[in-house]
């Protein structure tokens, strides 16, 4: 037999060949591959707390340069880092107690460094909490309340594109500014757009992916493309569609001997209601 080669007969047939999968279980098992999982697993480790180390070190608080920047920043307000496109911080407050979530838009103007006069444009009230992605764009004036929570990708703005000059590329025509207000203790739902001229009122839910503009009343449930109220709170009476026909209040009424001028009420003078009125009378003076 020559040196190095097997007899015909301890030839592995091609059925029985390792495929290259095979080979590197193989090798995994005399020792070779896990080192390098284990190199892998620890890039994935290192990387990943380097990111979340580099996220803390970015939050922007009330004591960072940052958030120094802003009109007012209040304490223990936070923005998550990576942040969204901040400018114009010099008209924008932000109340105490608030969360701005990562890659949220916080602007004044419409480019940085543009006067927008001595007063900030972009109030956001205590206890807030902005959702992830979100657009606040002000330019004239934007009041959001205290208390108010929303969703992820939620746009509002007070300034919108004009269109006056059908002829005039509606890009190249003068924008058009009007406040916008959010009550406090509201909730807008993800994707929720809030357009110039809205005024939304306390204590309101907007469904998500609605459009709101106009006038949202207190205590409502507004939903839908430009959005409607589609519930409302009636005190007594609950959450309800609007329009649905309310239940009269009911007080008892006078006692038959109350009525002035009235004949007491027999047997013999009020026929057989009179007679099951009384005997209802007698029952219920009985002892029990």
């Amino acid at each position: 037999m020559t040196e190095g080669r097997r007899e015909p007969s301890q030839r592995r047939e091609p059925s029985q060949r390792r495929e290259p999968s095979q080979r590197r279980r193989a090798s995994e098992r005399r020792g070779r591959w896990p080192w390098g999982r284990w190199l892998a697993g620890l890039r994935w480790r290192v990387a990943h707390w380097g990111w979340g180390a580099v996220q803390r070190a970015g939050v922007v608080t009330a004591d960072t340069p940052a958030g120094r920047r802003f009109a007012a920043f209040g304490r223990g307000s936070m923005a998550a880092f990576p942040p969204g496109s901040v400018f114009g911080e010099r008209w924008i407050a932000v109340g105490a107690d608030t969360v701005i979530g990562a890659f949220v838009t916080l602007s004044a103007g419409m480019v940085p460094g543009q006067d927008l006069g001595p007063v900030p444009v972009l109030r956001i009230g205590d206890r807030c909490v902005i959702g992830r992605g979100s657009h606040i764009v002000a330019h004239h004036s934007l009041l959001i309340g205290d208390d108010v929570f929303t969703g992820p990708y939620v746009y509002i703005t007070d300034q919108n594109h004009g269109y006056a000059d059908p002829e005039e590329p509606i890009g190249r025509q003068m924008p058009l500014n009007a406040a916008v207000t959010i009550g406090s203790g509201s909730w807008l739902g993800a994707g929720a757009v809030v357009l110039p001229g809205a005024c939304i009122g306390r204590n309101v839910v907007v469904a998500a992916g609605s459009v709101v503009r106009g006038t949202i009343p207190d205590r409502c449930v507004a939903a839908g493309v430009p959005a409607r109220v589609v519930r409302e709170y009636v005190p007594g009476d609950g959450w309800s569609p609007p329009g649905s026909p309310r239940p009269a209040s009911v007080r008892p009424g006078p006692e038959p001997h109350q009525v002035a001028g009235a004949a007491p009420v027999t047997a013999g003078s009020a026929g057989p209601a009179g007679e099951r009125f009384q005997g209802i009378a007698q029952s219920s003076d009985a002892p029990g």
